[in-house]
């Protein structure tokens, strides 16, 4: 971390702060390259990589074919030879053809080397809905990954927060997926430091107190529930916001706390709802917390569709889908 006492800041959006994060790691540690479909001269389809070939060159800032499995497998080669690799998937939903390399092969090298061979490498991947993308440019599919061993998922819902937990994913010796919230990329800007400084991963925040309910979202869908947690407050419920922030390690203890103090809890993700990292929370806190519960575990979430265009706005769980639900489980 840096000293908040010295820290100079500056107002960023997304798209800035982890441009920022990576040209800051880049310059610290030269094992640190950056790889993907036109993330070079171009700077990436949302413009997050822009300038780095021009501080960095070829030989760091790599255009790669449009291939994703080929993108991942040479990320694991390098890693596996001590370098650490940034990859980008262009869209999420794109990561499917690398898979296989990520959970058969990244995940596993530690293991199966007995620590030899760590695989420090940061699969970075614009995710999610708001932007009109459709079925093919929307899909949240953080779920698949949280569910295989070695690897680590962290999703930002903030600029401040995509710097540091960058920062830190890259410095990591075990693979991470990031998952960055495309709807939020220029959407959101706050005071981010300029210097260098890392998050600790596996930590979450409590971005707002209460006392009535939990209400636990990440990404993109945080400023749905705060938006909600507004409304309901004008009906005396007090929502008590939890930004995960890192999905897997899941920090667990901070949830809990939380529904041990309110009683009740309502998890919030954009993701489908069957099999999503929604109720593997609820059933984690149910083990640790289930006599404490005054009201059932509720889950507001995407449809279990394929993501549609012309609707949405109905697919999501926007603010509008969430506060019904926290009034249900707060007058239980």
């Amino acid at each position: 971390m840096i000293d908040g006492a010295d820290e100079t800041m500056t107002q960023k959006n997304m798209v800035q702060a982890i441009n920022e994060a990576l040209r800051l790691e880049m310059r610290r540690d030269e094992r640190v390259v950056v790889m993907g479909e036109d993330v070079g001269k171009v700077g990436g389809v949302f413009r997050v990589t822009q300038g780095l070939w021009d501080e960095f060159g070829d030989g760091r800032v790599i255009d790669t074919p449009l291939n994703e499995g080929g993108i991942i497998g040479t990320a694991i080669g390098m890693a596996a030879y001590g370098m650490r690799p940034v990859p980008e998937i262009q869209f999420a939903d794109f990561i499917y053809p690398a898979f296989d390399q990520i959970v058969s092969e990244a995940a596993k090298s530690r293991y199966r080397s007995g620590g030899e061979y760590p695989c420090p490498m940061v699969i970075r991947t614009p995710y999610g809905g708001g932007i009109k993308g459709g079925a093919y440019h929307s899909q949240s599919p953080e779920a698949l990954f949280i569910h295989t061993a070695g690897l680590k998922v962290v999703c930002p819902s903030n600029p401040y927060d995509a710097k540091g937990l960058l920062a830190a994913a890259i410095q990591d010796d075990d693979p991470v997926l990031f998952f960055e919230p495309k709807r939020v990329y220029r959407a959101v800007k706050m005071d981010v430091p300029d210097e260098a400084y890392t998050l600790p991963l596996g930590e979450a925040k409590v971005v707002r107190e209460g006392d009535s309910l939990t209400l636990v979202a990440w990404g993109a869908m945080l400023y749905e529930a705060l938006s909600a947690a507004e409304q309901v407050a004008e009906q005396g419920i007090s929502c008590e916001v939890i930004d995960l922030r890192t999905l897997w390690p899941l920090d667990l203890d901070t949830i809990v706390r939380s529904v041990e103090k309110t009683g009740r809890i309502v998890v919030v993700h954009e993701a489908p709802k069957a099999c999503g990292f929604g109720a593997e929370i609820l059933q984690l806190v149910s083990e640790k917390s289930f006599l404490h519960f005054q009201a059932p575990p509720a889950r507001v979430t995407g449809w279990d569709t394929p993501f549609p265009y012309t609707l949405e706005n109905e697919y999501l769980p926007l603010a509008h889908r969430v506060v019904p639900q926290l009034i249900a489980t707060a007058n239980y």
